[in-house]
């Protein structure tokens, strides 16, 4: 079992032609048992291909093509466009759209949140690296080379959340070291405003037999914590949770930022501090370090260190 994502999974690339999404489609294309990518679309760029995935010039040609709805798409457009690409998306269907594009500007991420939600569909992202089912499918550039992603990533019971890409690599790279392969890892990206945060990925872990435990990264700043603690607290959630929290140098140094947009600290509330408490009020435990990860799993798991 998995989230999200399978092996029947259907998807395009929107704006396959570009550099990254080449290198991305070919890493998609060669992890596991091969992406079910049926299609790529550049306008003006139709009739072409990208490693054997025709290429159309709108995502109506793109359905029409394959004769069936599509499930996803990876968004790779370039900011000023984003916003319309994920609209064609919704308009033709679409359910799941994984965004990489980082620096859309809040006001269109705005309007393709609301639009999400009222049509039914989900975005993972803005600004970042998309979805993993260990050994079976990768939607987005997550792992990086398919060879890569195949030595960090392992089927197991614990799903990732992290608002960090590279992050999502790391942690799960950890828990594979020690014996703990993941259900599903998500990299949901470090934007002010995103499509899914933890609280709402949340009932999906649930609901999948495969996951026994939740694994998170997150940073200072936004309320997403506090929103993960509410839902953990009201839905009676009994999946363990265990958090590593970043940057807790930033609540000596007020007033700083680093990383991701979303790691501005507005008040007392968005503290590293004051969120670890939070957590920890809600029964999830927060690591020290990346490397105590594995153990604190076990111990939530009842298995041996």
């Amino acid at each position: 079992m998995s989230i999200l994502v399978d092996a029947d999974t259907t998807f395009i690339v929107q704006g396959i032609t570009g550099r990254e999404a080449v290198n991305l489609t070919r890493e998609c294309l060669d992890y596991g048992a091969g992406a079910k990518i049926v299609g790529g679309v550049t306008p003006g760029r139709k009739g072409r291909d990208v490693h054997g995935v025709p290429v159309f010039d709108t995502v109506a040609q793109a359905v029409e093509h394959h004769g069936a709805p599509i499930k996803g798409s990876v968004v790779t457009v370039p900011p000023a466009f984003t916003k319309d690409a994920m609209f064609e998306a919704i308009e033709n269907g679409v359910e799941l759209i994984v965004i990489v594009t980082e620096r859309i500007p809040r006001g269109d991420v705005a309007q393709m949140v609301e639009l999400a939600t009222m049509r039914g569909a989900r975005i993972i992202g803005p600004n970042c690296l998309g979805i993993i089912v260990p050994d079976v499918i990768k939607m987005g550039g997550i792992g990086g080379p398919a060879k890569d992603a195949a030595k960090s990533y392992s089927p197991g019971p614990v799903g990732v959340i992290s608002r960090s890409g590279g992050m999502t690599t790391e942690m799960s790279s950890t828990l594979t070291a020690a014996g703990l392969g993941q259900s599903t890892a998500v990299s949901i990206g470090g934007d002010a405003i995103i499509g899914s945060s933890y609280a709402e990925l949340m009932p999906l872990f649930d609901a999948d037999e495969q996951t026994q435990a939740i694994v998170i990264y997150t940073e200072p700043g936004g309320r997403m914590e506090a929103q993960l603690a509410e839902y953990v607290h009201d839905s009676g959630s009994k999946l363990p949770i265990v958090a590593f929290m970043a940057g807790r140098f930033m609540d000596e140094m007020p007033g700083m930022s680093f990383g991701h947009a979303g790691t501005i600290v507005e008040g007392k509330e968005d503290t590293a501090t004051e969120k670890i408490a939070r957590l920890a009020e809600a029964g999830i435990t927060v690591a020290e370090r990346i490397e105590d990860i594995p153990g604190l799993v076990r111990e939530k798991l009842g298995v041996a260190v």
